[in-house]
Protein backbone atom coordinates (compact mmCIF):
# COMPACT_ATOMS: atom_id res chain seq x y z
CA UNK A 1 0.00 0.00 0.00
CA UNK A 2 2.84 2.41 0.89
CA UNK A 3 4.52 1.63 -2.42
CA UNK A 4 1.31 2.39 -4.31
CA UNK A 5 0.88 5.66 -2.40
CA UNK A 6 4.48 6.64 -3.17
CA UNK A 7 3.99 6.19 -6.90
CA UNK A 8 0.59 7.91 -6.76
CA UNK A 9 1.99 10.95 -4.92
CA UNK A 10 5.14 11.20 -7.02
CA UNK A 11 4.05 10.02 -10.46
CA UNK A 12 4.69 13.36 -12.12
CA UNK A 13 8.22 13.72 -10.75
CA UNK A 14 9.01 10.08 -11.55
CA UNK A 15 7.77 10.31 -15.13
CA UNK A 16 9.63 13.59 -15.58
CA UNK A 17 12.83 11.99 -14.32
CA UNK A 18 12.28 9.01 -16.60
CA UNK A 19 11.73 11.30 -19.59
CA UNK A 20 14.84 13.32 -18.76
CA UNK A 21 17.04 10.28 -18.23
CA UNK A 22 15.75 8.52 -21.35
CA UNK A 23 16.23 11.69 -23.38
CA UNK A 24 19.73 12.26 -22.01
CA UNK A 25 20.76 8.69 -22.82
CA UNK A 26 19.29 8.99 -26.30
CA UNK A 27 21.16 12.25 -26.89
CA UNK A 28 24.36 10.73 -25.53
CA UNK A 29 24.38 7.68 -27.81
CA UNK A 30 22.73 9.27 -30.86
CA UNK A 31 24.15 12.59 -32.09
CA UNK A 32 21.20 12.86 -34.47
CA UNK A 33 18.83 13.25 -31.50
CA UNK A 34 18.74 16.97 -32.25
CA UNK A 35 15.82 16.12 -34.58
CA UNK A 36 13.73 15.46 -31.45
CA UNK A 37 13.78 19.14 -30.48
CA UNK A 38 10.19 19.72 -31.73
CA UNK A 39 8.88 17.36 -29.02
CA UNK A 40 10.25 19.73 -26.38
CA UNK A 41 9.28 22.89 -28.24
CA UNK A 42 5.64 21.79 -28.39
CA UNK A 43 5.57 21.39 -24.62
CA UNK A 44 7.27 24.76 -24.05
CA UNK A 45 4.86 26.57 -26.37
CA UNK A 46 1.83 24.98 -24.70
CA UNK A 47 3.10 26.08 -21.30
CA UNK A 48 3.81 29.61 -22.51
CA UNK A 49 0.26 29.94 -23.83
CA UNK A 50 -1.41 28.81 -20.60
CA UNK A 51 0.84 30.19 -17.87
CA UNK A 52 0.17 33.89 -18.60
CA UNK A 53 -3.64 33.81 -18.20
CA UNK A 54 -3.23 31.31 -15.36
CA UNK A 55 -1.08 33.77 -13.40
CA UNK A 56 -3.58 36.60 -13.82
CA UNK A 57 -6.76 34.67 -13.05
CA UNK A 58 -5.35 32.62 -10.17
CA UNK A 59 -4.02 35.67 -8.30
CA UNK A 60 -6.98 37.94 -9.09
CA UNK A 61 -9.37 35.18 -8.05
CA UNK A 62 -7.55 34.55 -4.78
CA UNK A 63 -7.62 38.24 -3.80
CA UNK A 64 -11.19 38.82 -4.98
CA UNK A 65 -12.53 35.84 -3.02
CA UNK A 66 -10.54 36.28 0.17
CA UNK A 67 -12.10 37.00 3.58
CA UNK A 68 -10.19 39.41 5.89
CA UNK A 69 -10.38 39.38 9.67
CA UNK A 70 -9.51 42.65 11.43
CA UNK A 71 -8.41 40.91 14.62
CA UNK A 72 -5.88 38.91 12.64
CA UNK A 73 -4.04 42.03 11.45
CA UNK A 74 -1.19 41.77 13.93
CA UNK A 75 -0.78 38.05 13.34
CA UNK A 76 -0.75 38.46 9.57
CA UNK A 77 1.69 41.36 9.68
CA UNK A 78 4.11 39.49 11.92
CA UNK A 79 3.71 36.37 9.81
CA UNK A 80 4.57 38.11 6.54
CA UNK A 81 7.63 39.81 8.06
CA UNK A 82 8.79 36.46 9.44
CA UNK A 83 8.35 34.77 6.07
CA UNK A 84 10.28 37.51 4.26
CA UNK A 85 13.16 37.44 6.75
CA UNK A 86 13.62 33.67 6.78
CA UNK A 87 13.34 33.46 2.98
CA UNK A 88 15.98 36.18 2.60
CA UNK A 89 18.30 34.35 5.00
CA UNK A 90 17.81 31.09 3.10
CA UNK A 91 18.50 32.75 -0.26
CA UNK A 92 21.60 34.51 1.07
CA UNK A 93 22.99 31.26 2.51
CA UNK A 94 22.51 29.48 -0.81
CA UNK A 95 24.18 32.32 -2.68
CA UNK A 96 27.26 32.18 -0.44
CA UNK A 97 27.48 28.41 -0.88
CA UNK A 98 27.17 28.43 -4.68
CA UNK A 99 29.79 31.18 -4.87
CA UNK A 100 32.21 29.20 -2.70
CA UNK A 101 31.53 25.69 -4.01
CA UNK A 102 30.27 26.33 -7.54
CA UNK A 103 27.33 24.52 -9.13
CA UNK A 104 29.15 23.14 -12.18
CA UNK A 105 32.33 21.04 -12.32
CA UNK A 106 35.70 22.53 -13.20
CA UNK A 107 36.22 22.49 -16.95
CA UNK A 108 32.51 22.83 -17.73
CA UNK A 109 32.23 24.36 -21.19
CA UNK A 110 29.68 27.16 -21.02
CA UNK A 111 27.95 28.84 -23.90
CA UNK A 112 29.35 32.09 -25.20
CA UNK A 113 28.07 34.94 -23.02
CA UNK A 114 25.69 37.38 -24.57
CA UNK A 115 26.60 41.04 -24.92
CA UNK A 116 25.96 42.78 -21.62
CA UNK A 117 24.20 46.12 -21.87
CA UNK A 118 24.32 48.93 -19.33
CA UNK A 119 21.39 48.75 -16.94
CA UNK A 120 19.26 51.83 -16.32
CA UNK A 121 18.08 51.35 -12.72
CA UNK A 122 15.11 53.70 -13.12
CA UNK A 123 13.84 51.90 -16.21
CA UNK A 124 14.50 48.55 -14.55
CA UNK A 125 12.28 49.47 -11.59
CA UNK A 126 9.53 50.87 -13.84
CA UNK A 127 9.51 47.81 -16.12
CA UNK A 128 9.81 45.53 -13.12
CA UNK A 129 6.28 46.39 -11.95
CA UNK A 130 4.46 48.15 -14.82
CA UNK A 131 3.91 48.31 -18.56
CA UNK A 132 2.85 51.37 -20.57
CA UNK A 133 0.10 49.54 -22.46
CA UNK A 134 -2.59 47.12 -21.27
CA UNK A 135 -1.94 44.69 -24.13
CA UNK A 136 1.71 44.37 -23.08
CA UNK A 137 0.66 42.85 -19.75
CA UNK A 138 -0.45 39.58 -21.30
CA UNK A 139 2.99 38.40 -22.28
CA UNK A 140 5.42 35.93 -20.77
CA UNK A 141 7.95 38.78 -20.75
CA UNK A 142 5.80 40.84 -18.36
CA UNK A 143 4.95 38.41 -15.57
CA UNK A 144 5.72 40.76 -12.66
CA UNK A 145 3.64 43.67 -14.05
CA UNK A 146 0.89 41.14 -14.74
CA UNK A 147 0.98 40.01 -11.10
CA UNK A 148 0.74 43.62 -9.91
CA UNK A 149 -2.24 44.19 -12.22
CA UNK A 150 -3.90 40.98 -10.98
CA UNK A 151 -3.52 42.03 -7.34
CA UNK A 152 -4.93 45.49 -8.01
CA UNK A 153 -7.85 44.06 -9.98
CA UNK A 154 -8.52 41.52 -7.24
CA UNK A 155 -8.71 44.26 -4.62
CA UNK A 156 -10.95 46.26 -6.94
CA UNK A 157 -13.37 43.32 -7.02
CA UNK A 158 -13.02 43.00 -3.24
CA UNK A 159 -14.05 46.65 -2.80
CA UNK A 160 -17.03 46.12 -5.10
CA UNK A 161 -18.44 43.29 -3.00
CA UNK A 162 -15.79 40.59 -2.92
CA UNK A 163 -16.73 36.97 -3.41
CA UNK A 164 -20.42 37.82 -3.62
CA UNK A 165 -19.91 39.57 -6.97
CA UNK A 166 -20.38 37.80 -10.28
CA UNK A 167 -16.88 38.89 -11.28
CA UNK A 168 -15.29 37.04 -8.37
CA UNK A 169 -17.22 33.89 -9.24
CA UNK A 170 -16.23 34.24 -12.90
CA UNK A 171 -12.56 34.63 -11.97
CA UNK A 172 -12.72 31.50 -9.82
CA UNK A 173 -14.46 29.56 -12.58
CA UNK A 174 -11.94 30.58 -15.25
CA UNK A 175 -9.07 29.75 -12.90
CA UNK A 176 -10.48 26.27 -12.29
CA UNK A 177 -10.77 25.68 -16.03
CA UNK A 178 -7.21 26.85 -16.63
CA UNK A 179 -5.96 24.47 -13.95
CA UNK A 180 -7.67 21.56 -15.72
CA UNK A 181 -6.04 22.71 -18.94
CA UNK A 182 -2.66 22.79 -17.22
CA UNK A 183 -3.21 19.24 -16.00
CA UNK A 184 -3.85 18.08 -19.54
CA UNK A 185 -0.58 19.64 -20.66
CA UNK A 186 1.36 17.94 -17.84
CA UNK A 187 0.40 14.54 -19.26
CA UNK A 188 2.54 15.43 -22.25
CA UNK A 189 5.43 16.76 -20.12
CA UNK A 190 7.50 13.51 -19.98
CA UNK A 191 7.48 13.32 -23.78
CA UNK A 192 8.40 16.99 -24.02
CA UNK A 193 11.28 16.60 -21.61
CA UNK A 194 12.44 13.46 -23.42
CA UNK A 195 12.73 15.43 -26.65
CA UNK A 196 14.24 18.47 -24.97
CA UNK A 197 16.97 16.59 -23.09
CA UNK A 198 17.77 14.40 -26.09
CA UNK A 199 18.33 17.58 -28.08
CA UNK A 200 20.21 19.28 -25.22
CA UNK A 201 22.68 16.46 -24.59
CA UNK A 202 23.20 15.77 -28.30
CA UNK A 203 23.92 19.46 -28.82
CA UNK A 204 25.94 20.40 -25.74
CA UNK A 205 27.37 17.05 -24.65
CA UNK A 206 27.50 15.02 -21.41
CA UNK A 207 29.21 17.82 -19.46
CA UNK A 208 25.76 19.35 -19.13
CA UNK A 209 24.58 16.32 -17.13
CA UNK A 210 27.61 16.50 -14.87
CA UNK A 211 26.66 20.06 -14.04
CA UNK A 212 23.11 18.99 -13.18
CA UNK A 213 24.33 16.22 -10.89
CA UNK A 214 26.62 18.55 -8.94
CA UNK A 215 23.85 21.11 -8.58
CA UNK A 216 21.40 18.54 -7.20
CA UNK A 217 23.89 17.19 -4.67
CA UNK A 218 24.62 20.72 -3.43
CA UNK A 219 20.92 21.55 -3.09
CA UNK A 220 19.93 18.34 -1.27
CA UNK A 221 22.79 18.68 1.23
CA UNK A 222 22.14 22.39 1.88
CA UNK A 223 18.37 21.83 2.28
CA UNK A 224 18.82 19.22 5.01
CA UNK A 225 21.60 21.17 6.75
CA UNK A 226 19.49 24.35 6.67
CA UNK A 227 16.56 22.58 8.31
CA UNK A 228 18.66 20.88 10.99
CA UNK A 229 20.65 24.04 11.83
CA UNK A 230 18.22 26.93 11.42
CA UNK A 231 14.99 25.28 12.61
CA UNK A 232 16.29 25.00 16.22
CA UNK A 233 17.73 28.54 16.02
CA UNK A 234 14.35 29.96 14.99
CA UNK A 235 12.57 27.82 17.58
CA UNK A 236 14.86 29.07 20.37
CA UNK A 237 14.40 32.66 19.22
CA UNK A 238 10.61 32.33 19.24
CA UNK A 239 10.03 29.95 22.13
CA UNK A 240 12.90 30.60 24.52
CA UNK A 241 14.81 28.04 26.55
CA UNK A 242 13.81 24.45 25.88
CA UNK A 243 11.99 25.26 22.64
CA UNK A 244 14.43 23.26 20.52
CA UNK A 245 13.60 20.05 22.37
CA UNK A 246 9.86 20.62 21.95
CA UNK A 247 10.36 21.42 18.27
CA UNK A 248 12.29 18.21 17.55
CA UNK A 249 9.43 16.22 19.07
CA UNK A 250 7.02 17.55 16.44
CA UNK A 251 9.06 18.61 13.41
CA UNK A 252 9.61 15.30 11.66
CA UNK A 253 5.96 14.49 10.97
CA UNK A 254 5.30 17.56 8.77
CA UNK A 255 8.78 17.24 7.25
CA UNK A 256 8.15 13.61 6.26
CA UNK A 257 4.66 14.28 4.89
CA UNK A 258 5.85 17.22 2.80
CA UNK A 259 8.87 15.33 1.45
CA UNK A 260 6.68 12.40 0.42
CA UNK A 261 3.82 14.40 -1.11
CA UNK A 262 5.82 17.39 -2.46
CA UNK A 263 2.93 19.55 -1.26
CA UNK A 264 2.93 22.15 1.51
CA UNK A 265 -0.86 22.31 1.30
CA UNK A 266 -1.13 18.56 1.90
CA UNK A 267 0.91 19.08 5.08
CA UNK A 268 -1.49 21.60 6.63
CA UNK A 269 -3.39 19.03 8.79
CA UNK A 270 -0.11 17.54 10.08
CA UNK A 271 1.31 20.98 10.82
CA UNK A 272 -1.89 22.06 12.60
CA UNK A 273 -1.76 18.93 14.75
CA UNK A 274 1.91 19.58 15.54
CA UNK A 275 1.05 23.15 16.59
CA UNK A 276 -1.79 21.97 18.82
CA UNK A 277 0.46 19.39 20.51
CA UNK A 278 3.13 22.07 21.00
CA UNK A 279 0.76 24.56 22.61
CA UNK A 280 0.60 27.16 19.83
CA UNK A 281 -2.66 29.11 20.10
CA UNK A 282 -5.25 28.58 17.40
CA UNK A 283 -5.28 32.33 16.72
CA UNK A 284 -1.69 31.89 15.51
CA UNK A 285 -1.70 28.42 13.97
CA UNK A 286 -4.91 28.90 11.98
CA UNK A 287 -3.37 31.89 10.21
CA UNK A 288 0.35 31.05 10.04
CA UNK A 289 0.01 27.47 8.78
CA UNK A 290 -2.43 28.09 5.89
CA UNK A 291 -0.54 31.26 4.90
CA UNK A 292 2.74 29.42 5.21
CA UNK A 293 1.57 26.65 2.92
CA UNK A 294 1.09 29.22 0.19
CA UNK A 295 3.58 31.98 1.04
CA UNK A 296 6.43 30.67 3.19
CA UNK A 297 8.97 29.09 0.85
CA UNK A 298 12.51 29.07 2.25
CA UNK A 299 13.27 25.99 0.18
CA UNK A 300 11.93 27.67 -2.93
CA UNK A 301 14.05 30.77 -2.27
CA UNK A 302 17.15 28.56 -2.07
CA UNK A 303 16.19 26.71 -5.24
CA UNK A 304 15.68 30.01 -7.07
CA UNK A 305 19.26 31.05 -6.27
CA UNK A 306 20.78 27.75 -7.31
CA UNK A 307 18.81 27.79 -10.59
CA UNK A 308 20.05 31.28 -11.41
CA UNK A 309 23.62 30.35 -10.45
CA UNK A 310 23.48 27.26 -12.65
CA UNK A 311 22.09 29.20 -15.61
CA UNK A 312 24.67 31.97 -15.23
CA UNK A 313 27.40 29.32 -15.36
CA UNK A 314 25.69 27.56 -18.26
CA UNK A 315 25.48 30.73 -20.34
CA UNK A 316 29.00 31.84 -19.39
CA UNK A 317 27.91 34.94 -17.46
CA UNK A 318 29.35 36.38 -14.27
CA UNK A 319 27.11 36.03 -11.23
CA UNK A 320 28.40 39.32 -9.84
CA UNK A 321 27.42 41.02 -6.60
CA UNK A 322 24.98 43.44 -8.23
CA UNK A 323 23.18 40.68 -10.06
CA UNK A 324 23.30 38.52 -6.95
CA UNK A 325 21.49 41.17 -4.91
CA UNK A 326 18.79 41.39 -7.58
CA UNK A 327 18.62 37.58 -7.70
CA UNK A 328 18.10 37.38 -3.92
CA UNK A 329 15.35 40.02 -4.08
CA UNK A 330 13.61 38.20 -6.93
CA UNK A 331 14.08 34.84 -5.20
CA UNK A 332 12.44 36.11 -2.01
CA UNK A 333 9.65 37.83 -3.91
CA UNK A 334 8.96 34.82 -6.13
CA UNK A 335 9.01 32.39 -3.21
CA UNK A 336 6.68 34.48 -1.03
CA UNK A 337 4.38 36.00 -3.65
CA UNK A 338 4.14 33.30 -6.30
CA UNK A 339 4.58 29.89 -4.75
CA UNK A 340 1.11 30.06 -3.23
CA UNK A 341 -0.67 30.15 -6.57
CA UNK A 342 -1.31 26.95 -8.51
CA UNK A 343 1.72 26.40 -10.67
CA UNK A 344 3.46 29.17 -8.75
CA UNK A 345 6.83 27.43 -8.80
CA UNK A 346 6.83 27.45 -12.59
CA UNK A 347 5.79 31.10 -12.52
CA UNK A 348 8.72 31.96 -10.27
CA UNK A 349 11.08 30.22 -12.66
CA UNK A 350 9.62 32.18 -15.55
CA UNK A 351 10.14 35.43 -13.67
CA UNK A 352 13.76 34.53 -12.91
CA UNK A 353 14.49 33.53 -16.50
CA UNK A 354 12.68 36.50 -18.06
CA UNK A 355 14.67 38.94 -15.89
CA UNK A 356 18.11 37.40 -16.19
CA UNK A 357 17.96 35.52 -19.51
CA UNK A 358 15.38 37.23 -21.74
CA UNK A 359 17.25 36.39 -24.94
CA UNK A 360 17.79 32.73 -23.96
CA UNK A 361 14.32 32.24 -22.42
CA UNK A 362 13.32 29.26 -24.57
CA UNK A 363 16.42 27.37 -23.42
CA UNK A 364 16.77 28.68 -19.86
CA UNK A 365 13.16 28.06 -18.78
CA UNK A 366 13.05 24.27 -19.41
CA UNK A 367 16.37 23.90 -17.57
CA UNK A 368 14.98 25.84 -14.60
CA UNK A 369 11.75 23.79 -14.72
CA UNK A 370 13.72 20.56 -14.72
CA UNK A 371 15.85 21.66 -11.77
CA UNK A 372 12.69 22.76 -9.97
CA UNK A 373 11.09 19.33 -10.34
CA UNK A 374 14.23 17.50 -9.21
CA UNK A 375 14.70 19.58 -6.05
CA UNK A 376 10.97 19.69 -5.24
CA UNK A 377 10.97 17.05 -2.42
CA UNK A 378 13.63 18.68 -0.21
CA UNK A 379 12.42 22.18 -1.13
CA UNK A 380 8.87 21.34 0.00
CA UNK A 381 10.24 19.67 3.12
CA UNK A 382 12.06 22.87 4.10
CA UNK A 383 9.00 24.97 3.23
CA UNK A 384 6.59 22.96 5.38
CA UNK A 385 8.97 22.38 8.30
CA UNK A 386 9.68 26.10 8.52
CA UNK A 387 5.93 26.82 8.49
CA UNK A 388 5.69 24.97 11.80
CA UNK A 389 8.79 26.65 13.25
CA UNK A 390 7.52 30.08 12.20
CA UNK A 391 4.58 29.70 14.60
CA UNK A 392 7.12 29.94 17.43
CA UNK A 393 8.33 33.34 16.22
CA UNK A 394 4.84 34.71 15.57
CA UNK A 395 3.64 33.45 18.97
CA UNK A 396 6.48 35.36 20.67
CA UNK A 397 5.22 38.68 19.33
CA UNK A 398 1.51 37.91 19.60
CA UNK A 399 1.22 35.90 22.85
CA UNK A 400 4.35 37.01 24.71
CA UNK A 401 7.91 35.75 25.14
CA UNK A 402 6.90 33.05 27.64
CA UNK A 403 4.04 31.61 25.55
CA UNK A 404 5.63 28.17 25.30
CA UNK A 405 6.47 27.93 29.00
CA UNK A 406 2.89 28.90 29.90
CA UNK A 407 1.52 26.35 27.45
CA UNK A 408 3.74 23.60 28.84
CA UNK A 409 2.85 24.54 32.43
CA UNK A 410 -0.86 24.49 31.63
CA UNK A 411 -0.52 21.09 30.00
CA UNK A 412 1.43 19.74 32.95
CA UNK A 413 -1.20 21.04 35.39
CA UNK A 414 -3.96 19.47 33.32
CA UNK A 415 -2.13 16.13 33.28
CA UNK A 416 -1.70 16.24 37.08
CA UNK A 417 -5.37 17.10 37.56
CA UNK A 418 -6.44 14.19 35.39
CA UNK A 419 -4.07 11.88 37.28
CA UNK A 420 -5.54 12.93 40.66
CA UNK A 421 -9.12 12.51 39.45
CA UNK A 422 -8.35 8.96 38.35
Amino acid sequence: MQSNNFFKNNWFTLTMVFGMVAGAITGWVWPGATVLEPLGTIFINLMFCVVVPLVFFSIASAVANMVSARKAGKVMGTTVVTFLCTAAIAALIMYVIVRVVGVVPVGFEALEPAEAEAVDVTKLIINFFTKPDFTELFSRRAILPLIVAAILFGFGVQMAGGKETMTAKLLADINACLMKTMRLITYYAPIGFFGFFAYLVATFGPEFLKGYGRTLVIYYVVAFVYMFVFAPIYARFGGGKGAEKVMWQHLFAPAAVSFGTCSSVATIPTNMEACEDTGVSKDVSEIVIPLGATMHMDGSAMSAIIKVAFLFAFFGQDFSTGRAILAIIVAVFSSVAMSGIPGGGGTGEMVLCSIFFPEQLALALPIAWALGDLVDPPATMVNAAMDYVSTYIVSKYVDGKDWLQRALAARSAQAESESVSE
